[in-house]
């Protein structure tokens, strides 16, 4: 009985020894023992790990034909790999820097002196929109998920298809484009599958005098 009375004290003894515990009231337990605010104490039980940065790790608009990249930025992750997975077919596209499938559009991208990890992937097709996986290699893994978008423009004229006009007037031709994350840097105007003459303005909402 002496003894694993002593155990227990001993370890009691141990554990305000090694988190450095005070008495923060100043007084006497009902038993003659110091009261102990453990409030403040740090028992170690914290874990840290990798994290992903949502912000910096998001959805991705692409065009087609255009390169697109999904950038997966990780904290803390030490010496672990980072992988990419394509979920359509839950398909391994890369691991660390290395490529694990014959596509190769897809490639894997990352500086050593940032968090960033990215999938590159050349000349993408809207069969490529879906799915992605930033995976890292911790037991069990973790995983964050983005969802990329291939799209095409998609261009029509205000007010078409048929206007008519006086001839000789003059007529203001709108082009919308739709479906394009970004402004097209040029807009090109054709009139019977020809360069159309006396181009007037190059943007977005273009403007054709005839």
């Amino acid at each position: 009985m002496s003894v694993a009375f002593l155990f227990v004290a001993l370890g009691a003894l141990a554990l305000v020894t090694r988190t450095g515990c005070t008495d923060n009231t100043n007084g006497l337990g009902t038993d003659g023992v110091p009261e102990l605010d453990y409030t403040d104490v740090d028992l170690g039980l914290t874990q840290r790990g990798p994290r992903f940065d949502i912000a910096h790790s998001k959805n991705v608009t692409a065009l087609v034909g255009k390169t697109a990249q999904l950038n997966c930025r990780v904290h803390e992750l030490g010496n672990r790999t980072v992988s990419w997975i394509r979920h359509r077919d839950i398909h391994l596209l890369t691991s660390g820097r290395m490529t694990y499938t014959s596509d190769q559009r897809f490639i894997s991208v990352h500086n050593p002196h940032t968090e960033d990890w990215i999938l590159k992937i050349r000349f993408p097709q809207r069969r490529d929109s879906g799915i992605y996986e930033c995976q890292v290699g911790t037991t069990p893994p973790i995983g964050h998920r983005m969802f990329l978008s291939v799209v095409e423009p998609l261009t029509t004229i205000l007010g078409g298809p048929e206007l008519f006009i006086n001839m000789g007037s003059t007529i203001n031709l709108t082009c919308v484009v739709q479906h394009s994350p970004e402004p097209p840097p040029a807009i090109r105007w054709t009139h019977n599958d020809e360069a159309a003459p006396r181009l007037s303005c190059w943007k977005t909402n273009a403007c054709l005098k005839t």
